[in-house]
């Protein structure tokens, strides 16, 4: 599988990201998720690559998340919410193969690479 970075253009860490792998000589699949959203099921695959818990890959502090009342939500709603509202995707996330990373700070998806 080739890396695969879940991108926003807008958004300064994700473009650095986006410049560490090109500076290792990674030209990564991008996937401009607010462009192209990600349902529930590949927000699932995604999250067990992270290993982190649902939440932890959300963007909590967007007007979304607090409208929606997401504080005491399962991950099942969760998951649902970020397919609805892929603003609620943390970014940039990073994947290779059976494993994936959030860049932040962008050095971080070193440990994927």
């Amino acid at each position: 599988m080739a890396v695969r970075i879940y991108h926003n253009p807008r958004c300064s860490k994700s473009r650095q990201t986006l410049d560490l792998l090109k500076a290792k000589g990674i030209v990564p699949q991008v996937v401009e998720y607010l462009k192209t959203p990600l349902d529930a099921a590949a927000l699932q695959a995604l999250n067990a690559k992270l290993g982190v818990p649902v939440r932890a890959m959300m963007r909590t502090k967007e007007t979304p998340y607090g409208d929606l009342g997401l504080a005491e939500a399962d991950d099942t709603a969760l998951l649902a919410a970020i397919a609805a509202h892929p603003i609620l995707l943390e970014r940039p996330i990073v994947e290779n193969g059976a494993k994936a990373a959030i860049g932040r700070p962008p050095e971080a998806v070193e440990a994927v690479l």
